[in-house]
Parts: structure tokens; C-alpha cells; sequence
């Protein structure tokens, strides 16, 4: 089975090259292939939807793995085409492709296609309604694919799209709030941190573990998937220093202060409350659910 892997330099394209399962020729591309961790990458910018669409059309993968995206929150708010492009455009593109060619699309997206608004964990089946540039732009990638791959079958009779939500992302490498925290925990004495939008971590490890399991499995349509429990920023920034302190990473925590969104402001609107229902998802993958706070230690516990 040949699997085309998109951002394989980034933080979740790190984790899914640890896992590649036996059989699969991996065909890994990064933006940017000559910088750090890029070695032995083929070049694609997913803002170039022709360089998407002709990379399916040479390599013709079964799957195309789209790891790769627009991730940073607030800059989205000041270049909206480029999220847009990339978040958006590039599933697009895909999708385009592989009517031609026959292959299959995971689109990795995101809780913040939805507005944080309702107090019990979101349905894979409930509407979209981001807040902001980058919700929005998740949101069109998604789209595409319901629109061009939905309605569409692959050899094994299911769907050529599926789409993979999580949220909160974390990991052992790249830049991720529980990366941050450790820094800010060995810079400062004290840490204000966001107590009061709730949601969950995920780990790398975990989300490749769950994106592999569904080429595996032929999932199809909308799925969720994050660690389990429920957690503020202010949780997690806790828990890096507790386990930060346990593992020796640490020689002191500091002390973490809760303050509100209000006393934060950001360019970007995020969702109060975004967690997300994966009992189904998990049901359909056979994957045991992971406390955050142990996915958590597990990430922190191989640092490089």
C-alpha cells in the first residue's frame, strides 16, 4: 500500500513516521525538505494546489495522509488567504486528484470547527460553525472533501474522504502548548494561563496511533479522536510542571495562576468548551482511550 504523507516535518508528521506500519511505502513531503528534521522529504507546498494535484497524479498513492496544515491560530486572523490555501485548498486539490486516480483521502482536522458553544461534547454529525480564520479554513478543507469524495466509492465500496477531528495537539517535538510550558516553567517564577476554555490534549503519539488504525480499518465519513478526560489550558499547564518536576525535566515548577480568556486577549476568537464525543471512533478503531494526563507523561518521558 503506498501512502502519500503531507507536513511529515511537522509535530504529528514526526509521530506518524515512527509508526509506519509493515507493508506501506511511505512517500513523506514537507514544505520545506531542507530544514531540520526534513531529511530524505519530497518537496510540496500545500498553498500550490497544481503542486498538490500533480503530486497525486505522479505518485498515485492508495491514501493520501493529510498530516500537514495551517496551524497557527492568530497569524490566520492577518493571512486568511494563506490558511485558506492551505487548510482548505489543498484537501481540495486532493480530492480533484484522487477522483481521477481511484485513491483514498484522511483529512486531519480540527475542534475549532466549531463554536464552543454548547456544554456537552460535540457529535461527529453536528454542524460547523468556526469563529475565526483558521476554523474557518479546517472547515472549508472539510467541506471538500464531503463535497468532491463523499459521495464517491472507492474499490472497497466506502467513501474515497474521511475525515479525522481532534484536538489540542501535543507532542515531543515541534512547537505545542505542552513544549511551551516547559520552557515558560525553567524561564519564570510565576505563569498565567487560560483557566477557563475547556477541551482536551492529545497527543502525536496517540492521534498516529488512531490515523493509522483508520487506513488500516477503511473508516469512512466524520470521526473524532483525542486523548480522554477533560482539561483547561490551565490543567494542562499544571500538569507539565507537576510531571515536568517528577521526571527530572524540571528542577522547580512554577507557580501557575488562573486568569480568564478576558484577561488574555488574542487576535483569535477560540471555543469555551470543545470537547469532542470519540466513543465511536474508538469503538471503530479498537483503540484503548488514553487519559491526557498519561499521554502526557508518555510524550514528556521521550524528549529529545
Amino acid at each position: 500500500m503506498k501512502v502519500l504523507l503531507t507536513g511529515a516535518a511537522g509535530q504529528l508528521g514526526w509521530a506518524l513516521r515512527q509508526q509506519v506500519p509493515d507493508g506501506v511505502e511511505l512517500i513523506a513531503t514537507s514544505r520545506n525538505p531542507a530544514g531540520d528534521g526534513s531529511r530524505g522529504l519530497l518537496p510540496l507546498d500545500l498553498a500550490d494546489g497544481d503542486a498538490c494535484r500533480a503530486a497525486i497524479l505522479e505518485h498515485r498513492p492508495d491514501w493520501v495522509l493529510n498530516g500537514g496544515a495551517y496551524t497557527t491560530v492568530d497569524k490566520a486572523e492577518s493571512e486568511p488567504e494563506l490558511a485558506l490555501a492551505v487548510n482548505g485548498g489543498a484537501p481540495r486539490a486532493f480530492a480533484e486528484a484522487l477522483l481521477e486516480t481511484g485513491g483514498r483521502l484522511l483529512q486531519v482536522s480540527t475542534d475549532f470547527v466549531f463554536n464552543g458553544r454548547q456544554g456537552s461534547p460535540y457529535r461527529p454529525e453536528q454542524p460547523r460553525d468556526p469563529l475565526g480564520a483558521y476554523g474557518a479554513s479546517k472547515a472549508a478543507g472539510e467541506e471538500a472533501v464531503e463535497e468532491l469524495l463523499g459521495a464517491t466509492a472507492g474499490i472497497d465500496g466506502t467513501s474515497q474522504g474521511v475525515i479525522l477531528r481532534t484536538s489540542w495537539v501535543i507532542g515531543p517535538v515541534g512547537h505545542n502548548f505542552a513544549l511551551t510550558m516547559l520552557r515558560l516553567h525553567r524561564e519564570r517564577d510565576q505563569i498565567g494561563v487560560v483557566a477557563d476554555q475547556v477541551g482536551c490534549p492529545t497527543s502525536t503519539v496517540t492521534l498516529a496511533s488512531a490515523c493509522w488504525r483508520a487506513i488500516e480499518r477503511n473508516l469512512a465519513g466524520i470521526h473524532h479522536w483525542s486523548d480522554a478526560g477533560a482539561a483547561s489550558w490551565y490543567d494542562v499547564a499544571v500538569a507539565v510542571g507537576e510531571l515536568g518536576s517528577e521526571l527530572g525535566l524540571l528542577e522547580r515548577m512554577a507557580q501557575v495562576n488562573p486568569i480568564t480568556t478576558a484577561e488574555f486577549p488574542t487576535p483569535a476568537q477560540r471555543p469555551s468548551y470543545s470537547l469532542m464525543e470519540c466513543s465511536d471512533t474508538r469503538k471503530a478503531l479498537e483503540l484503548p482511550a488514553a487519559h491526557w494526563r498519561q499521554a502526557l507523561r508518555e510524550l514528556l518521558e521521550v524528549l529529545p
